[in-house]
């Protein structure tokens, strides 16, 4: 009995951690690919991203969630500096995040993106953190954490306009 019993609820908190870790998946890709679809946002649109990527964790509590979407500019010499950003319960990017950005994406010889034009580059950072608790926690214990990350290009413009040079 006791093994069956491990069994039982470690598989039940092994499937719901795995159903959180596909949930924070979910919302790093969608708030990079809601924004994505814009050419500038709004205030008001930042807000509803944020709102989707709740909406998303269902039914996982926000309170435990951390999302931040930034805009990223790559300039000529293949340097990634924060254009905007915005979080959900954490604190929003700033300043430079080179290394941070895969070398894939910061190619050099492009045109910096202060100014929009052809051949700027601007990439758009999701990323969705979260402090697991099994419910049970019987045989995982403790707070797992979980994030994942994405990065999405602009689909109608160079970058996406909001607060930033771009």
């Amino acid at each position: 009995m006791p093994l069956m019993l491990t069994m039982y609820f470690g598989s039940l908190e092994v499937t719901d951690a795995i159903s959180a870790d596909r949930q924070i998946t979910l919302v790093a890709s969608t708030v990079a690919d809601v924004a994505s679809q814009y050419s500038a946002v709004t205030a008001t649109d930042v807000t509803n991203i944020m709102s989707a990527a709740a909406a998303v964790l269902a039914p996982f509590p926000v309170s435990k969630v951390t999302v931040t979407l930034t805009s990223v500019l790559i300039d000529s010499n293949g340097n990634a500096t924060v254009d905007w950003s915005t979080t959900l319960n954490g604190t929003a990017r700033s300043g430079t995040v080179t290394n941070s950005i895969p070398a894939a994406l910061r190619p050099t010889g492009v045109s910096a993106c202060t100014t929009p034009g052809p051949g700027c580059l601007s990439v758009l950072w999701g990323e969705a953190t979260y402090a697991y608790k099994p419910v049970i926690g019987y045989v995982v214990t403790g707070t797992l954490n979980m994030s994942n990350q994405i990065f999405m290009r602009p689909r109608l413009s160079n970058c996406v306009h909001y607060t930033g040079a771009c």
